[in-house]
């Protein structure tokens, strides 16, 4: 789309036009299209299934609220970055005297270093990017995750210096590069120590922080006692299941109840014949009660265990984790 609209505003879109050149990438585009469209018309959309059950919102307040928490996360992100590079431009700006230092960084006089048409492309993109998903949020109601804002921080730094006004001295560069050595291995240096005191401020619960693989090997090691055989199935929320099929060394398929698409990977038929391991997470209320209501409709016969987790990091103890397992036997 953004490519389209610039081709639209250029000064030659005429030419570029009438020239074979887009319709042959449109053409060629048709062309590799195919066999996704193909494939989405064989799995009943269910692409299309999937995002509006996960991300469509019914209220318009979360919706709002969600879309200008996602523009104060980015803005604050974007802060930092742009802060640093005005600090490196001040300091490229050598000899530094109060006086002068502004008439070295910027100026309304032509910049010969700047191609208008280019920067014109890039400005258009850069808040292509920027505004289109709020806006996008905002008309359709649905969830906007803060991580979605992320293609924003690719353009800025082109973004700026793009700025006709803007004067960048060559200074600037070795200014920027040592500040961006220096916050890399400071961070590198702190993440230790981060991490360890997130830990210990979430020791008290959060899904998030929760021992998945020490689970994973826990279940694995229940099922070859009880059944010996491997672990095939896994009932549970998706956060937790598919941390089982990576941690496990049975890597059990991962079933969602409830879910209203399917990853294709397993059903709940072949689930049954093959038994499986339903895990509710104790802690998340929202998803509890459904899924003791999933497991009392389709695991009647499972056996319920209990088993609590704890993360540990650099001696710390994390948050302790009580799953509600059910295991269901292989159909005979």
């Amino acid at each position: 789309m953004a490519t389209i609209r610039l081709a639209l505003i250029h000064p030659q879109r005429t030419q570029f036009l009438r020239s074979p050149a887009p319709w042959v990438a449109i053409g060629t585009m048709a062309v590799a299209m195919i066999p996704h469209l193909v494939w989405l018309e064989e799995v009943d959309f269910v692409p299309f299934t999937y995002a509006g059950d996960v991300y469509a919102l019914s209220s318009r307040a979360l919706n709002v609220q969600l879309v200008i928490g996602y523009v104060v996360h980015n803005v604050g992100l974007l802060a930092i970055p742009v802060v640093l590079g005005l600090v490196a431009l001040l300091l490229g700006s050598v000899p530094w005297r109060p006086s002068d230092v502004l008439a070295r960084v910027w100026s309304r006089g032509p910049n010969p270093a700047v191609n208008l048409p280019q920067a014109l492309n890039v400005w258009i993109i850069q808040l292509i990017v920027a505004i289109g998903p709020p806006l996008g949020a905002l008309a359709f109601t649905v969830y906007i995750k803060t991580d979605w804002g992320i293609p924003l921080f690719f353009l800025v730094p082109l973004a700026l210096v793009a700025i006709p006004s803007l004067r960048f001295p060559r200074m600037a560069l070795f200014s920027i590069t040592a500040i961006w050595f220096v916050a890399t291995i400071a961070t590198l240096i702190a993440a230790p120590s981060i991490a360890t005191q997130e830990i210990a401020s979430n020791h008290v619960g959060g899904s998030t922080y929760a021992a998945r693989s020490e689970l994973a090997r826990e279940l694995t090691q229940t099922w070859q006692d009880r059944f010996h055989s491997r672990w095939a199935v896994v009932v549970a929320r998706s956060d937790i299941g598919e941390p089982m099929t990576f941690y496990s060394p049975d890597h059990p398929a991962s079933l969602v109840p409830g879910e209203a698409w399917s990853s294709g990977l397993t059903s709940l038929d072949e689930a049954k014949r093959l038994g499986f391991i339903g895990v509710c997470d104790t802690t998340d209320p929202v998803f509890l009660k459904p899924c003791e209501a999933w497991m009392a409709e389709h695991a009647k016969d499972a056996e319920p265990l209990v088993m609590t987790t704890m993360r540990f990091f650099n001696g710390h103890p994390g948050p302790s984790t009580v799953w509600k397992v059910y295991l269901v036997p292989p159909a005979k």
